[in-house]
Order: structure tokens, then sequence, then C-alpha cells
């Protein structure tokens, strides 16, 4: 997509937050090398995507609104601890972490690839409760019923069935009975939506398993014991959902 980058490693300043098990790398899953290079694995990825105008660019001007909608759902004070699978571009993470700083919580964050893992680091204040882990979302090495909530931000639509349906069922192993899983990401936008009908196209190019989530409800990869019990609110004509799942 950006044939015109040139290949250079980043640069980035050093903090004082964990990562465990330090050192650890975990192998990034094929479908990530093979199709979204170009957005997270390539050396400039970071530094292109890594502004708060072009994510809300990206999502048709709904950053703020989406976020605020994952934030509200999940409290202004967040004691115990919080999981967010997947690195973000923006300020969300800076925004959960003020919630879980407030409630006297702990926030941990998987992700696979260490380049994200760093320019997460690079954002956040130094000596925050937060722990970086290395993980691959479909295989979290984290114990049974071990946090009271968990947020997927714009990550099942990135991922492949198998893979998809292998990252809700180990979030919803790690998240205890009584918290909530909150997730945000695509859906089929209604009839009438200009965009049904030109981010398709552009979706089915750049983001092949994207038009997974037009043709099927997130229940549907969900676990069994998952699918009852939850509610979904719609965003932007329908294009953009909002899934919290109590456990």
């Amino acid at each position: 997509m950006f044939p015109g980058v040139i290949e250079a490693a980043l640069t980035l300043p050093d903090r004082s937050f964990v990562e465990s098990p330090p050192g650890l790398k975990v192998k990034a899953p094929h479908y990530l090398t093979a199709h979204y290079w170009w957005a997270y694995v390539h050396p400039k990825a970071v530094w292109l995507f890594e502004r708060q105008w072009l994510v809300n660019l990206i999502l048709w001007g709904n950053y703020a609104r989406l976020r605020s909608a994952a934030m509200t759902e999940l409290g202004d004070v967040l004691p115990g601890a919080a999981l967010q699978v997947a690195c973000d571009d923006g300020d969300l993470t800076n925004t959960l972490f003020r919630r879980v700083a407030a409630g006297g919580g702990r926030l941990d964050i998987v992700d696979v690839l260490p380049m994200q893992r760093e320019n997460l680091r690079s954002k956040l204040p130094c000596g925050a409760p937060v722990r970086l882990l290395a993980m691959d979302s479909a295989n979290l090495n984290l114990p049974d019923a071990s946090y009271d909530q968990a947020l997927l931000f714009f990550l099942l639509h990135e991922q492949p069935k198998l893979y998809r349906e292998r990252t809700l069922s180990e979030v919803f192993r790690v998240v205890r009975p009584g918290g909530k899983i909150v997730i945000v990401d695509y859906a089929l936008p209604r009839w009438w939506h200009p965009l049904r009908y030109l981010w398709r196209p552009l979706l089915a190019a750049l983001e092949p398993f994207a038009l997974d989530l037009w043709r099927h409800e997130i229940a549907h990869w969900l676990p069994a014991a998952a699918r009852a019990g939850g509610h979904k609110q719609s965003f932007f004509g329908g294009l953009y959902q909002k899934i919290v799942i109590k456990r």
C-alpha cells in the first residue's frame, strides 16, 4: 500500500513499565504478517498511523464517540484487574489507564508485536501500573477468571474466523464470573447508508476478514456460554457496534 516507504527501525524512549515475561518473544500469526504488514508490522507503520486525526479520519470522525462508548460501559473508576486485548493507536489506552488508576486497579495489555508494545510504552506515564504482555490474543497465557473487565477495540475484524473464535473464547475464559467484556468493532450498515456501498470494496481489499462482521453477528463466534445476556448498541448508521457481555 505504501511502496515508497523506506525501511527504518524506530528508536523509542525507555520507560519503567513491566513487560512480562521479560524478553519473551511470540511469533506473529500468519494472517498478521500476510495481510496487515502495512498497518502493524512495517517499521514505519507506527510513525504513519499513530496520529489521532488519522485514526479519527479512518473511522469517519467517530473515534472519540466510540472510545467514549467503550469507557462509559466500563465506568469512570475501575478497581480490580482490567485487560486490553491488542494495542491501539490514539488515546484509548491513556483514557482507560486513567480510569484504572482512579480505582486503584491494574491494567494488562497483550499484543504479539514488540513494535506496538514499544509504541504504547512511549505514550503512557512512567511508572504506571501497567503490564505489557507479549501474547497472541488467541492463546492467552493467563489464569482463568483473573480479570474484572476486558476490552477489545477494533480487533476482531482483523482476524480470520478461527483466530476470532479462539480470541473470544480466551477472553471469556480469563474474565471472572460477574465481570464484563466490551467489544467495539465494525458491523453491517443500514441499507440506506452510502458507506455500505463505498466502504465495502475498500474493506475487501485492505481488511480481508472485516466483512465477516457484516455477514454475521459477533455472537456467531462467541462461546455458547457467552451468547446469552449480552447487548448491542449501533453507531453511525450501523457501521459500528458495541457489544457488552456480562460474564
